[in-house]
């Protein structure tokens, strides 16, 4: 079938005037579904089908409401605020598009992939967390590890009431290490006080194929515009659930919605240290949840996504996306580990053209990226602080998955002590960083050509 809205009997929550309009609205964005595949249509029809969407949301939302205030539910207030969005913003937004565009296939699509993927999320967290009699309790007054792992156990809740993902935390000190084919995506909100807050998503292309795209039934191997246009939503939604438990949420005033790529990621935690920074194994793919609160009110780079340009934009970002597996597939992985900013970077800028490079600023990082992505080559510093290249080292070949990856080591030492010191680790090489680039780049080539000619004699 494709692109339908797949009713389960977990969505029922148990309260008739609620469970009857959601499967009403689910049913309405499937005819609307239906009526897009259609090579003859007529606008007036598709007017008035999402006319009406848009009366049973509103109606949904007066009678959801005025059950919250009968229960005495606490989230009520912020219910409504989530409903006034949408109602007063969003959906206007989406109205206008089509009216602009005369109700072509674009906006069409954009219409209903944004409201399939608002109703998910909403349905499966916030209208889930009425039945559960769950009310958000901000966090104040607590200590940091408390609050990770409040925020670690809050997002774990909300995967297994969306998908029935049963998540593992598996890092609260995430650094942006790369995983898989990566969606980087960021919210970034002001407040009253003028503090700027960055939330930011990043999902495996695989775990979105298999969560919303099942919901969706869309069948694809890979994140199309409208699965992305879904994901969107669904992940606003999670956002709004958990910045909730934020001292002073209500004064959050979303400024931009942006997709990055991994570079453009990279230079966000190069340059800011998050607040929270979370690493979750959900059993379908990775997914990664950082929060960041900075006085500095400047964007940086990212695909600014607004509603007239979102179909576009989101299109041109997969497509992006594509085009770089395409030529990262054919590319070896080469891992840096080192502790200084400007060595990172000039090794990006050495390497990138010819390697696919990842960087990592710390043992425990390098670990981590070992992990999510396993590289074909690793560079690593061996003077770093608190854990040096030799601990690094000895961990690396006490794993078993890792034991036989290749590392050279580099070292500002190059007095004969040193390098004895270092030989005797049994590394794949030694190269010094007073070496001119030319010269690292030649090495590194080096030894990627040796390899090839090994494998071809087996």
């Amino acid at each position: 079938m494709g692109n339908q809205l797949v009713w389960q009997e977990r969505y029922n929550l148990g309260v008739e005037i609620i469970d009857k309009e959601h499967k009403k609205l689910f049913s309405i964005l499937n005819k609307l579904f239906d009526f897009g595949k259609q090579e003859e249509k007529s606008q007036w029809v598709c007017q008035e089908a999402i006319k009406y969407f848009r009366d049973h949301a509103i109606k949904h939302f007066a009678d959801e409401e005025a059950y919250m205030l009968s229960i005495d539910y606490e989230g009520l207030e912020m219910h409504k605020r989530i409903h006034k969005n949408f109602r007063d913003r969003t959906l206007p937004a989406l109205e206008r598009e089509l009216e602009l565009t005369n109700y072509s296939e674009e906006s069409i699509n954009h219409f209903l992939s944004v409201c399939a993927g608002w109703l998910i999320g909403h349905s499966l967290i916030e209208d889930y967390a009425i039945v559960k009699g769950e009310s958000i309790k901000q966090w104040e007054n607590l200590q940091t590890e408390e609050e990770q792992a409040i925020m670690g156990q809050t997002i774990i809740g909300l995967l297994h009431s969306m998908f029935q993902l049963d998540s593992r935390l598996i890092s609260d000190c995430y650094g942006g290490e790369k995983f898989g084919d990566g969606i980087y995506y960021r919210l970034i909100y002001s407040t009253k006080a003028k503090k700027r807050w960055e939330f930011l998503l990043v999902f495996e292309e695989k775990l979105i194929v298999s969560t919303i795209g099942s919901v969706m039934d869309i069948k694809s191997e890979a994140v199309n515009t409208m699965l992305m246009n879904a994901a969107r939503y669904v992940a606003r939604q999670l956002v709004e659930r958990v910045k909730g438990y934020f001292p002073a949420s209500g004064s959050f005033e979303i400024k931009e919605e942006q997709l990055l790529t991994y570079d453009q990621f990279q230079k966000v935690f190069e340059k800011q240290k998050p607040q929270f920074s979370l690493l979750f194994d959900t059993g379908k793919g990775y997914f990664a949840y950082s929060v960041i609160a900075t006085d500095i009110l400047q964007s940086e780079d990212g695909v600014s996504i607004i509603t007239e340009n979102a179909m576009v934009e989101v299109e041109k970002y997969l497509s992006h996306n594509e085009a770089e597996k395409n030529v990262v597939s054919h590319q070896k992985k080469v891992l840096v580990v080192d502790d200084s900013d400007f060595m990172l970077k000039t090794m990006h800028e050495l390497l990138g053209k010819d390697y696919e490079v990842l960087l990592a600023k710390s043992g425990l990082s390098a670990i981590r990226g070992i992990t999510l992505e396993r590289p074909d080559l690793i560079l690593l510093d061996y003077e770093m602080p608190v854990c040096d290249g030799s601990q690094v080292l000895e961990m690396i070949r006490a794993e078993k998955d890792f034991a036989d990856i290749p590392v050279i080591f580099l070292t500002s030492r190059v007095d004969r002590e040193s390098v004895k010191k270092v030989i005797e680790l049994k590394p794949e090489g030694y190269l010094s960083k007073s070496l001119q680039p030319v010269d690292v780049k030649r090495e590194v080539d080096h030894f990627f050509e040796k390899a090839a000619r090994r494998s071809a004699k087996k």
